[in-house]
């Protein structure tokens, strides 16, 4: 396996671990993530008790996108690794895709790498006050943001991230993703995710909630920012008439 083979493995990796930590965080919000752990757990000379591993549901929702933006960290690092490996002094490349994503992976990386949890900006002097850009792709715009805590706003947010490892396999380094790979299932809850929000279809309302609005198929809502939510009529509702809550 070459060197250009071997830091594509790693982009997939982490990639795939990215995806899962924004599944896991998904499905925590939904309220569908097991949290089981062994009931006793013993490795070497350790032992625990799932009294002391396991986690509440109100634990879990913070550690989920915390894992999220942990991520979002191992995903940069790679992103930058792979382009030092693979391109020569990236930072001075004629590509300025090639610089764009080198400035912006390093310091995402670095940001994280000063505080896991509390990810700040450190801007060396050439890269302040400046944007770096992909277009349709990821945005920094680093005017301002020198020494302030990161926000996942600030570089377009978690798709951005998933986009931007895309764009380097598949654009940079030319490995272009499988029309024929083998698809995962359909979700077996459906929900529709805009930014932090998550809607999801369901028939009844629970018993302790209160019926803020109902939409008829074709009906929607102004989210603002450019964003709405609308009702899809399904084969199920056309029959009966019965709205979306």
């Amino acid at each position: 396996m070459d060197q250009r083979e071997q830091h594509l493995n790693q982009l997939k990796l982490a990639e795939q671990q990215f995806r899962l930590a924004c599944t896991v965080n998904l499905a925590v919000t939904n309220g569908v993530q097991t949290l089981d752990v062994p009931v006793e757990w013993t490795f070497g000379k350790h032992r625990v008790a799932y009294e002391d591993f396991g986690l509440r549901p109100d634990q879990a929702d913070h550690a989920a996108s915390q894992l999220e933006a942990t991520a979002t960290f191992v995903m940069a690092s790679v992103i930058r690794d792979v382009l030092v490996a693979l391109f020569d002094n990236p930072k001075a490349r004629v590509n300025p895709d090639v610089v764009a994503a080198y400035q912006i992976s390093r310091m995402i990386r670095n940001a994280f790498a000063h505080s896991m949890l509390y990810p700040r900006w450190s801007f060396d002097e050439d890269c302040r006050d400046k944007t770096f850009s992909i277009d349709r792709v990821i945005s920094l715009n680093t005017a301002g943001l020198h020494g302030k805590f990161l926000d996942w706003r600030h570089y377009g947010g978690p798709l951005a991230v998933f986009h931007f490892g895309r764009f380097v396999r598949e654009t940079l380094l030319g490995d272009k993703i499988d029309p024929n790979r083998v698809k995962p299932s359909y979700p077996t809850l459906g929900c529709y995710q805009q930014g932090r929000l998550v809607a999801r279809r369901i028939r009844e309302l629970p018993p302790d909630a209160g019926e803020v609005v109902t939409l008829r198929p074709g009906d929607s809502i102004d989210l603002g920012d450019g964003h709405y939510l609308r009702a899809l009529p399904t084969a199920t509702e056309e029959e009966s008439n019965d709205p979306p809550r």
